[in-house]
């Protein structure tokens, strides 16, 4: 982990998994290490609105801009680290504001269906994150990004965001809605009755006349950024696959997370992209490794038979549950390592308590990057 870092070819680091594992500990981890032991200057970006990384850099609140983290100890490395949380309905504006004029901008602002798409509909926030990272790249103000990607039900949605949203662009529905402001002003109903008679009242009727004029003025205000936005997801896609980003697979030695990570190894092999290791996080293992569960519980059982040693016979049986956990994480895992055995794996060891001040961050990195 700490080759990955330290290499000035490597700008892009992308942790990513399933909700619950750890990847926005490990992005602030992975981010702390990289200014403070070498010497980069790192922005982490997380989608995480728990606000659990504010409270671990030591910063009141995260918001769309880079926030510089003060207190680290980077004086002898030179390097800086710098915050921020996606604001997804912010991001969307700005990409407005960048690319129409004021005067569009604010009917697009206006539109019911725009303040709903742009904070609330599936793939919106995945799309931002992409949009987001490529504003940061395009910048070149840092040495390198981390990413902590969304939450989402699954993490190939981050991958899919962009041909998603290529699709709706493209899609046949949008070009008939688009059709009414490319006819010189011709109703939707008209146009839609004329072409399609019934179907337009069937239409009408189970999604409303308003919430059609709505997606129709929405989709003929934004017709002229659709390309850009095209344009700027492939751009971003292209950046995934360069040499400059390092995919990282979080994940915990559980069942539907293990599985996930694999699969998402499948899909960036597919779209040759980079993938750096896999991380386990939350690993429980023992210390006397020679003591399997079964001796355990016979000498605990033997200590309780000769009346004493009670205590003794406690902690026996707490090394068992433990030894059993680990050997049921060990064959987890192997579902991963079995299939791909080139990809490196780092374990992380679970924590005695939640990570939450940079301290435990700085613990959790030098778990990281342990060889």
């Amino acid at each position: 982990m700490d080759r990955i870092l330290a290499d000035p070819g490597v700008r892009i680091v992308v942790c990513c998994g399933s909700g619950g594992v750890g990847k926005t500990t490990t992005a602030a981890a992975l981010a702390l290490r990289a200014a403070e032991r070498h010497g980069r200057r790192t922005v982490v970006l997380t989608i995480d609105p728990a606000r659990r990384l504010a409270q671990s850099l030591g910063l009141t609140e995260l918001d769309n801009t880079p926030r510089q983290v003060k207190g680290i100890e980077a004086d002898e490395s030179g390097g800086e680290l710098h915050a921020m949380m996606l604001d997804m309905k912010r991001t969307f504006d700005e990409v407005v504001l960048a690319h129409t004029d004021p005067t569009r901008a604010a009917e697009i602002f206006a539109n019911p269906f725009y303040q709903a798409m742009s904070s609330t509909f599936s793939g919106t926030q995945e799309y931002m994150a992409m949009e987001k990272l490529g504003q940061l790249h395009a910048r070149g103000e840092w040495d390198l990004i981390v990413v902590d990607t969304p939450p989402s039900r699954s993490a190939l949605d981050f991958l899919d965001a962009p041909a998603r949203l290529s699709r709706f662009l493209d899609g046949r529905m949008l070009r008939l809605l688009l059709a009414p402001a490319r006819a010189g002003g011709r109703s939707m109903f008209s146009l839609v009755t004329a072409s399609f008679g019934m179907f337009s009242r069937v239409v009408q009727k189970v999604l409303g006349a308003q919430l059609l004029t709505d997606l129709s003025g929405f989709v003929a205000a934004l017709d002229s950024m659709f390309g850009g936005f095209r344009q700027r997801a492939e751009q971003t896609y292209r950046i995934l696959q360069a040499r400059e980003t390092a995919f990282l697979l979080v994940a915990a030695p559980e069942p539907d997370a293990v599985r996930e990570a694999a699969y998402f190894a499948g899909r960036l092999g597919e779209e040759r992209m980079p993938l750096a290791g896999l991380v386990l996080n939350r690993v429980h293992r023992t210390t006397a490794e020679g003591l399997s569960a079964e001796r355990s519980r016979a000498a605990a059982e033997e200590l309780e038979r000769s009346g004493g040693f009670g205590a003794a016979a406690d902690a026996l049986r707490v090394h068992a549950a433990l030894a059993e956990q680990a050997t049921r994480e060990r064959r987890v895992a192997a579902v991963f390592t079995d299939a791909y055995p080139a990809v490196p794996t780092v374990e992380v060891a679970a924590q005695p308590a939640d990570v939450h001040d940079v301290d435990g961050l700085r613990t959790v990195g030098d778990a990281l990057s342990q060889p």
